[in-house]
């Protein structure tokens, strides 16, 4: 088979082990008539994406406001430029987390300005108000250990959280395991992380000038650019476990089981920091062995996509939808990379329309998962049919 495409009755063909397998032109008739909900188009986000990105842009522009005025506009744009050194490195982290599988752009921009602006708000609103209530209860401020050990991770971590269950309500169709809620999560914390650290960096440089803010650059963009990651996960991997698992308000109880690791995680990690006498061994001792084990986790949740990609991608070849060999390229990133591979040395070259195949098969797939789990709703049979149309549209697209 050469590497180019064919053009059988119409429909085009695609090696994704050149020279070896080809796209299948789809099903018969009688097989695609058994999906008796009509296609549709579907809104992405609905109405909550523009809304939800709209009202959290507003609140970020209110919160950046108020930082402008509590450190200044040129402290402000000095800790915003070092702050994206760890942002940097978290989200192209998360990227490689979410390549797989990629979640839409809308629902990672929700995320990142809920991180970023909603929780950095509430986690204000909320000191400002304990702030105000001790004041007037007694003369002493509040207790430092007291607020780091325990009212910052609750409130944080609770305001993180809800973030990530809007995004599993309103985004059920992309939220479908844990591997969805680590990407969510890691999401919304990044940005969280990267506000409070334009205010600690801002804070360092006006009472303690360079030295200070470099000793917290190291500290808290190289040492630690994942702690509030890898406490929010615990949120997000609880309500993507929760979801192959329930459906409706037994995902409540997910998510609080969740929230009560990320809360405990991070009041650990701020303790650490706060009661150790030496905090370079407890963070070699507890912090990094923590940060290993979530790398492991991630590794084996990926590897457990990639069996659910082949797993559920064989039933639809066994009804015609896929060739064997098909499936196997598209449930190894080797494969895959071929595929792109191919699309790109096409004249003019379909590398798009290869990554939206491979996209919506993914999909697809994992829709099946959610059916055959026995969370089948009246949604999930209309996103079935609708990918089944859009793989179909896929093929036709490769074919030019």
């Amino acid at each position: 088979m050469s590497d180019r495409i064919h053009d059988q009755g119409g429909s085009g063909r695609v090696p994704l082990h050149p020279p070896g397998p080809t796209l299948n032109p789809g099903p018969s008739p009688h097989v695609l008539a058994q999906f008796a909900a009509p296609p549709r188009r579907r809104l992405r986000g609905g109405v909550f994406g523009p809304i939800g990105i709209l009202v959290a842009a507003l609140i970020g522009a209110i919160v950046f406001a108020y930082l402008a005025s509590a450190l200044g506009t040129s402290t402000l744009v000095i800790g915003s430029l070092l702050a994206l050194v760890p942002l940097t490195i978290v989200l192209l982290a998360v990227r490689w987390v979410d390549r797989w599988e990629p979640e839409p752009r809308w629902a990672l921009w929700f995320a990142f300005l809920w991180g970023a602006a909603v929780s950095v708000a509430i986690a204000l609103v909320v000191d400002t108000g304990v702030q105000l209530a001790v004041a007037f209860a007694t003369s002493a401020g509040p207790d430092a250990a007291v607020q780091a050990v325990v009212q910052a991770p609750l409130v944080e971590e609770v305001a993180k959280g809800l973030g990530v269950l809007l995004l599993f309500t309103f985004s059920r169709s992309h939220f479908d395991g844990p591997v969805d809620g680590l990407v969510y999560a890691a999401t919304v914390a990044a940005g969280f992380a990267f506000t409070e650290n334009i205010l600690y960096f801002g804070s360092s440089l006006i009472e303690g000038g360079g030295a200070a803010l470099g000793a917290t650059f190291v500290v808290r963009g190289l040492f630690s650019p994942f702690a509030h990651v890898l406490f929010t996960v615990c949120t997000g991997v609880a309500i993507g476990l929760g979801a192959r698992r329930t459906r409706g308000p037994g995902i409540i109880v997910w998510f609080l089981g969740g929230l009560a690791c990320a809360v405990a995680l991070h009041a650990l990690w701020n303790g650490s920091l706060t009661f150790a006498s030496d905090a370079v061994v407890l963070y070699l001792l507890v912090q990094v062995p923590i940060f290993i084990g979530a790398i492991v986790i991630t590794v084996l949740l990926r590897r457990q996509e990639r069996t659910i990609t082949r797993d559920r991608l064989q039933e639809y070849a066994a009804a015609g939808w896929f060739n064997p060999d098909e499936v196997d390229g598209l449930a190894t990133a080797s494969g895959r990379a071929q595929a792109i591979a191919w699309g790109r040395a096409q004249q003019p070259p379909r590398t798009e329309q290869v990554r939206r195949f491979i996209s919506d098969a993914t999909r697809l797939a994992f829709t099946r998962q959610a059916i055959v789990t026995g969370r089948a709703d009246a949604r999930r049979l209309a996103d079935e049919r609708e990918l089944l149309e859009q793989v179909a549209a896929d093929r036709r697209a490769i074919a030019g």
